[in-house]
């Protein structure tokens, strides 16, 4: 029983520290996200007061349909393998994706219209144009770290 408890500390605490760490490096890419769209925007303090409240709950509510509906149907896909599912099956699959495709539209069209208001259109665009530099950004110093 000792032996048990004295491999399942060390374990226990490896993963802890692994979830830390990720957690910090996502606390990080976000601080350098934040920092990035600030910047592009040119956003005024009186803007990035209103901007960002509004924008966190949207990538909020973006990571939980993206992470709650869509991972787990595209895990389960990659577990049963479409060539062993059934076509009412891969129906389900595919309707399910489609809502999630659908939510992630409606909240992006909502995002807009909360924010026409408080940044108007042209830094709307500039906004999409900053997401997407980003995201390039970040990909490239991926592939950079991986070599």
């Amino acid at each position: 029983m000792k032996l048990k408890l004295k491999l399942f500390l060390p374990i226990l605490l490896l993963f802890s520290l692994c979830s830390f760490a990720q957690k910090e490096k996502w606390e990080k890419i976000k601080a350098l996200k934040v920092s990035y769209i600030t910047t592009e925007l040119e956003l005024t303090p009186q803007e990035s007061e209103k901007f960002w409240p509004i924008y966190n709950v949207y990538e909020s509510k973006q990571y939980q349909i993206r992470h709650n509906k869509m991972k787990p149907c595209i895990k389960r896909i990659d577990e049963v393998g479409l060539d062993k599912m059934s076509a009412k099956e891969a129906e389900a699959y595919l309707n399910k994706l489609e809502a999630a495709d659908r939510e992630l539209f409606e909240l992006r069209e909502k995002l807009v219209t909360d924010l026409k208001p408080v940044i108007g259109a042209a830094k709307i665009l500039k906004l999409k144009k900053a997401e997407e530099d980003f995201k390039q950004k970040l990909l490239e110093k991926y592939k950079q770290n991986k070599s």
